[in-house]
């Protein structure tokens, strides 16, 4: 089987490397490409956060893992990249909630989104609470040190 996608927008920020820290202050916007139509986006307004899934279009075919350390630090447990939020993932989509800040024609501004600039946008959709967790969510104890500097 395969799969074919074309980006319907794409990323423009200040961020241009992958880098995994720091993310809270980088203000995106999300243009819409040149065959979506400007209606796409009518009443997204009405919503105060968005799931945006992309494509990691700069990680390499011989990055791609299926295991590792996170962020490759021995002092965190060899977990499966389903275990992980790494990058270097079989097939290199990203997904990030952001908090929807102005939508202005066909573009959006956002908070929260880590993708660099020119990164293809797969899709968009509201945050519906009604698909939120229902239970607490649990995570192991070395997300919170992985993440401890992420939104800093």
């Amino acid at each position: 089987m395969e799969i074919t996608l074309q980006p319907i927008a794409t990323v423009k920020n200040s961020r241009t490397e992958p880098i995994d820290d720091h993310w809270e202050p980088i203000i995106a916007e999300i243009e819409l490409a040149d065959h979506i139509p400007t209606e796409a986006f009518s009443n997204i307004s009405k919503f105060s956060h968005l799931e945006i899934i992309y494509y990691f279009d700069k990680v390499k075919k011989e990055d791609i893992v299926f295991s590792g350390h996170p962020r490759g630090n021995p002092d965190y447990p060899m977990t499966g990249i389903f275990g992980q939020r790494k990058k270097d993932r079989p097939n290199t989509i990203g997904l990030s909630t952001v908090e929807l800040l102005e939508h202005n024609g066909r573009t959006l501004k956002v908070k929260f989104l880590d993708a660099i600039d020119g990164t293809p946008v797969l899709d968009i959709k509201p945050v519906f609470k009604e698909f939120q967790p229902k239970a607490a969510i649990k995570q192991p104890d070395w997300v919170a040190d992985l993440m401890k500097n992420y939104w800093k």
